[in-house]
C-alpha cells in the first residue's frame, strides 16, 4: 500500500519525541569539574558510597565527620593522604603540622621518622624541627655526637656543639668534663701533662749529666704548673753484667731522679719510682755504642706523668 510523505512525515516526528521522552527520564551524570556544591546536594547515602578523591575516606565522612575536603586527598598538603592521618598516624587532616614541631607531619613520617604526634621525639630538650633546620642533629638519638650529654642540654645549657663530642679539642669529652667539674669550652681545662722528658746515663753510672739535668728541669716546671699530677720514675739499664748488679744500678739512677725533683721542689708525696735492672728490649747492633759496652738507649730513667682525672683525653 502506497502511503504518502505527509504520512511519513508525521510518523517520524512521533518517533522522536517518543526517543525524546525517553532520554528526559535519565539522571544527569556529575558534573565537570566536581564541586563541592554538588556532592552536598546528595543523599547521605550516595555520600557513604562515594570516595570522590580516591583517598579512602568517604565522600560523606569528608564533609560531616572529619571536615576535610572531599575533592582533595591531602587537605593540609602535609604528604599524608586525609585517610592515613585519620585512621594511621592520629594527626589531624587539617593541620600541616599536628605536633607544632617545625616539621610537617608527611616529613616527619616519610623522611625524618620522628613522631608527628611528639615534637621532641628523642626527649632531648630540642623540638624535632630545631634539631633539623637549626641543629643538624639527630631528632631520633638524644645524644647525636655521642659525648654523654644530650644535645638539648648542650645546646641549652653548656654552649657545646652537639655536632663534636669535644668542643674545645682537649682530648676529653664534653660529658667528661662536665662529670669533672671542668670547662668543655676550654681547651687548657683540665690542665694535662701528655708526656716528661726521659734522660740517660753514661755506661756503669747513674749521676745526672749536664744535658739530661735541663730535661728533668723541664720537668720540673711543668709539674710545678699541673699540681694535680704526680710522677713515677721508672730506671733501666743496659744488658752488659749481670742482673742483681743491674736492678741495683737502675735503683741508683732512679734514686738520682727523685733527689733531682726533691731539690727542685717536688713533693715527696707526689715522686714515685722504680728500679727494674735491664730493659726490657735489648738495643740493636746498629743502636750499639761504638766506644762503650751496651748502649745508650736502654741506659735511661723514664718519668711517666700519672692521670689524677678519671679519664684519660683521647689522643
Amino acid at each position: 500500500m502506497f502511503k504518502s510523505p505527509t504520512y511519513l512525515f508525521i510518523g517520524l516526528l512521533a518517533s522522536l519525541l517518543v526517543f525524546q521522552a525517553c532520554g528526559s527520564s535519565e539522571p544527569e551524570g556529575d558534573p565537570d569539574p566536581l564541586t563541592l556544591e554538588y556532592l552536598m546536594s546528595l543523599s547521605d547515602e550516595e555520600l557513604m558510597e562515594r570516595d570522590s578523591d580516591g583517598d579512602g575516606l568517604s565522600d560523606y565522612d569528608e564533609i560531616y565527620v572529619h571536615g576535610t575536603n572531599p575533592l582533595d586527598p591531602d587537605t593540609d598538603g602535609d604528604g599524608l593522604t586525609d585517610y592515613e592521618e585519620v585512621n594511621t598516624y592520629g594527626t589531624d587532616p587539617l593541620n600541616e603540622d599536628t605536633d607544632g614541631d617545625g616539621l610537617s607531619d608527611g616529613d616527619e613520617v616519610n623522611v625524618y621518622d620522628t613522631d608527628p604526634l611528639n615534637p621532641d621525639t628523642d626527649g632531648d630538650g630540642l623540638t624535632d624541627g630545631e634539631e633539623v633546620n637549626m641543629y643538624d642533629t639527630d631528632p631520633t638519638d638524644p645524644d647525636t655526637d655521642g659525648d654523654g650529654l644530650s644535645d638539648g642540654d648542650e645546646v641549652n645549657t653548656h654552649g657545646t656543639d652537639p655536632l663534636d663530642p669535644d668542643s674545645d679539642g682537649d682530648g676529653f669529652t664534653d660529658g667528661q668534663e662536665i662529670e669533672m667539674g671542668t670547662d668543655p669550652l676550654d681547651p687548657n681545662d683540665p690542665p694535662y701533662i701528655n708526656e716528661l722528658n726521659t734522660i740517660n746515663f753514661n755506661f756503669d753510672r747513674s749521676d745526672i749529666r749536664d744535658g739530661d739535668a735541663q730535661k728533668l728541669a723541664e720537668n720540673v716546671e711543668r709539674l710545678m704548673e699541673v699540681e694535680a699530677f704526680r710522677v713515677r720514675v721508672d730506671a733501666y739499664t743496659d744488658h752488659v753484667g749481670g742482673d742483681q748488679y743491674n736492678l741495683r744500678l737502675s735503683l741508683r739512677r732512679a734514686n738520682a731522679v727523685v733527689d733531682f725533683y726533691k731539690n727542685n721542689g717536688i713533693a715527696e708525696d707526689r715522686i714515685e719510682f722504680r728500679g727494674l735492672g735491664k730493659a726490657p728490649v735489648r738495643c740493636s747492633e746498629a743502636e750499639m755504642d761504638r766506644n762503650t759496652p751496651g748502649c745508650e738507649k736502654n741506659r735511661r730513667a723514664e718519668s711517666h706523668p700519672l692521670n689524677p682525672y678519671p679519664f684519660s683525653p683521647r689522643n
